[in-house]
């Protein structure tokens, strides 16, 4: 448990700081609102501490064995994330809505994580600082439950702030 408060400002820094899931989540809630962007912010609050459990719990032996998986991750992640820019900037004004627009969807949101660069960047970064052989096992839990609701919370005041704006 000493290792608590330092895990909650790590997942603090990491989950509030700008990044593709924030300014989508922001975006999404000032195109669609709160309610209608639920799904995405629970794909990110659930998809992305299941990253976390899955490169901690054995992912990232796969990464040792066959390191060239990180340049295909970064060209995805890139790509993908090209793609949201360009949606983005061609997206109407937020009162000019066209009816097939519609916020990512929960599988969506959670898929995203696996090519988000920066989720990557926080996923290795907790397991690599918070976790030792002796007690891997619940210092992967508490890293997730943490992310689960200290990052819970930090992505959800970048949804409200987005529906603020509008």
């Amino acid at each position: 448990m000493e290792l608590l408060i330092p895990i909650i400002i790590f997942c603090f820094a990491t989950s509030i700081s700008p990044g593709p899931n924030n300014i989508m989540l922001m975006t999404s809630g000032v195109n669609h609102g709160v309610v209608k962007s639920i799904p995405h912010l629970l794909g990110i609050n659930i998809g992305f501490p299941a990253m976390v459990a899955a490169i901690g719990f054995g992912l990232g032996n796969l990464f040792i064995v066959f390191p060239q998986i990180y340049l295909v991750i970064k060209v995805l992640g890139i790509t993908y994330l090209l793609y949201l820019a360009w949606k983005i900037a061609r997206s109407s004004m937020p009162n000019v809505r066209v009816e097939s627009e519609k916020p990512l969807t929960f599988i969506q949101a959670a898929l995203f994580q696996w090519v988000n660069p920066k989720a990557w960047v926080m996923a290795v970064g907790a397991i690599a600082s918070f976790t030792t052989s002796e007690k891997m096992v619940s210092q992967i839990l508490l890293i997730v439950a943490t992310y689960l609701i200290v990052g819970g919370m930090c992505i959800a005041v970048w949804l409200c702030a987005g529906a603020a704006m509008k």
